[in-house]
């Protein structure tokens, strides 16, 4: 890995991937195509892109059961272990609304329901993941989405893959599509004639499903754009080299776009870190895919005190932020903008992608400034609710018209002005 210093006005940050506009004109072509052709377009998509044949969409109950009966029962019982922890965690995210009430028999409330459906995309390609239908179902069935659609890449055979129908199954879901890409997305964002539209869209994937979410928002909700995974480790002397290195190459391996930077005080550190990626590179299965990501986008970073360090990762905000110093905690504290934070050194990132049960959809890009996990929050909407009592309209109709025509507003002023006692009271 690259070795450099910390310096001032040295800029860490990560910019969002807009795609080539090639790539967007693609993603635009394919929305048109699902739009106006529905289910033939998604057959065309699955052959040219997948290599499926598929004669229907949807998952057959039959195909979840052979599924569930073929995987390894330990396996099973460690995703039914972790969706414990994840529902256990999400469940303290559930709100309730609230009613102000006032002397004069008015009251403001607010009132908090689930959205009706939701689509949940589960990426595919270079591999499954069973944790992230655990990971996107949940917060949905805590915040009490009624329904609840996946949607994932066939295999060339036409199947998914029997740990995330797994998943599919620990959690109750039946509904589930084979389709990935761009043209999942239009499918759940418009329907065809197998899929009805949903009214919110989560889950992360490649360049064409972030430019396909892009482009459906506003016709229907999104969580957000996910780029490449990213992970960031502040570490000193009382960090280990062989487990830093494999905590970056952790994330180095979902993709060759992926992010993995040190930040340390410790030249030593730094030195061992780097032969120990290199070491541990050349072992590591899905090499291909993580050697180019720590060519062009893994670096470590030198800086003189701990407050750098920190000043750096808030600048950096990245997806994980793992801390592996003396006082990790007190380290953590001034950390303000991470997707998530791993504190200490058996708090390794993959810890939080499956058992921990934090959710691993995370802000990326830097957008950890202004992003949050992924949680129930997404998953409700906040009503407000406002009854005026007669007195109570009595009391402020004056003040409520003058502040409209303040503004220039009359037809407002007027609305409020056009009630009366005298109207209500008619024989």
């Amino acid at each position: 890995m690259k070795i450099t210093r910390l310096s001032a006005g040295i800029s860490i940050r990560r910019t969002i991937a807009e795609g080539t506009g090639q790539q967007v004109a693609a993603v635009k072509d394919i929305i048109q195509d699902v739009r106006e052709n529905g289910d033939q377009a998604m057959f065309r998509y699955a052959e040219k892109w997948d290599g499926a044949n598929l004669s229907s969409l949807r998952v057959t109950e039959v195909e979840i059961e052979q599924a569930v009966a073929r995987f390894d029962r330990q396996l099973l019982e460690d995703l039914t272990e972790a969706a414990t922890n994840i529902r256990k965690y999400h469940e303290s995210q559930q709100q309730q609304g609230y009613r102000l009430d006032n002397e004069d028999g008015s009251y403001v409330a607010q009132r908090v329901t689930a959205i009706e459906s939701a689509g949940l995309y589960v990426p595919g390609g270079t591999a499954a993941y069973p944790s992230s239908v655990l990971m996107n179902v949940i917060p949905a069935q805590v915040a009490g989405v009624s329904r609840i659609v996946l949607i994932s890449p066939p295999g060339k055979d036409g199947t998914l893959s029997d740990g995330v129908l797994a998943a599919a199954h620990i959690l109750g879901i039946s509904e589930v599509y084979k389709s990935g890409g761009a043209q999942a997305i239009a499918a759940l964002a418009y329907g065809t004639q197998s899929i009805a539209p949903v009214d919110k869209i989560t889950g992360p994937g490649n360049i064409f499903v972030a430019l396909a979410k892009r482009e459906v928002n506003g016709d229907v909700a999104i969580d957000m754009i996910a780029g490449p995974s990213e992970i960031a480790v502040i570490a000193d002397d009382t960090a280990y080299a062989d487990e830093v290195a494999a905590d970056l190459l952790s994330q180095a391996e979902h993709d060759p776009m992926a992010s993995a930077v040190l930040l340390t005080i410790s030249e030593s550190l730094a030195d061992a870190v780097s032969k120990e990626v290199d070491r541990q590179l050349a072992l590591l299965p899905r090499e291909a895919i993580a050697s180019p990501a720590i060519a062009d986008h893994g670096m470590i970073y030198l800086g003189e005190t701990m407050e750098e360090l920190v000043a750096a990762a808030n600048q950096l905000a990245p997806e994980h932020l793992e801390i592996m110093t003396e006082d990790a905690e007190a380290v953590a504290d001034k950390i303000h903008h991470a997707g998530a934070i791993f504190i200490g050194r058996y708090s390794s990132e993959p810890i939080g992608d499956y058992f921990a049960g934090t959710n691993h959809v995370l802000p990326t890009n830097s957008t950890a400034r202004f992003s949050s996990a992924l949680s129930v929050y997404d998953f409700i909407k906040r009503t407000s609710i406002v009854r005026y009592s007669e007195q109570a309209w009595q009391t402020n109709k004056d003040k409520i018209a003058r502040l409209a025509r303040l503004e220039g507003l009359e037809g407002h002023a007027r609305a409020v002005e056009s009630r009366s006692w005298e109207k209500g009271n008619e024989q």
